[in-house]
């Protein structure tokens, strides 16, 4: 169920939390609604995207959607992790608006929302990956108070 935002928030958005703690999925209608918006950011997601959703989440991740009445203007895959450089971290997955309401305050109050999830979970740190070629989303990173502490080094297997 939507929980409306408090005034000063993006006009007309709730928050929907599709997972639970666990990982499980409460909100079936909401994950089916928000495909389009995560495909924006995902696009090579498979065809069955609600089963690789479920195997994401049944390690661990959760989803927080922002809506507008029925329609999913955002989303955020995210979950919590120990290591030994951050200790406890709220690290996001994805964090995508859908490109056709961009600019309305719909990213910041998602990233907002994790921040406070970060804060009640205990976490050190709220942390994320960017592509380098997302200039328009670094800006916003940035804006939000956001620092690139390292470089991530990776090695395809494929």
């Amino acid at each position: 169920m939507p929980v409306e935002l408090a005034a000063g928030s993006a006009a007309g958005l709730a928050l929907v939390e599709v997972t639970g703690a666990g990982g499980e999925i409460l909100a079936p209608d909401w994950l089916a609604r928000a495909e389009p918006v995560h495909r924006q950011l995902r696009e090579r997601l498979p065809a069955d995207y609600a089963g690789r959703l479920a195997a994401v989440f049944a390690d661990g991740a959760r989803m927080s959607l922002a809506a507008q009445g029925q329609a999913v203007r955002g989303l955020a895959v995210w979950r919590v992790i120990e290591n030994t450089y951050e200790g406890r971290r709220l690290y996001v997955d994805d964090l995508v608006t859908d490109a056709a309401h961009r600019s309305r305050g719909i990213g910041r109050t998602l990233l907002r929302h994790l921040e406070q999830h970060a804060r009640n979970l205990q976490c050190d740190v709220l942390a994320l990956d960017s592509g380098t070629q997302r200039t328009d989303a670094h800006r916003f990173y940035f804006r939000e108070g956001m620092v690139i502490p390292s470089f991530c080094f990776r090695k395809d297997l494929k």
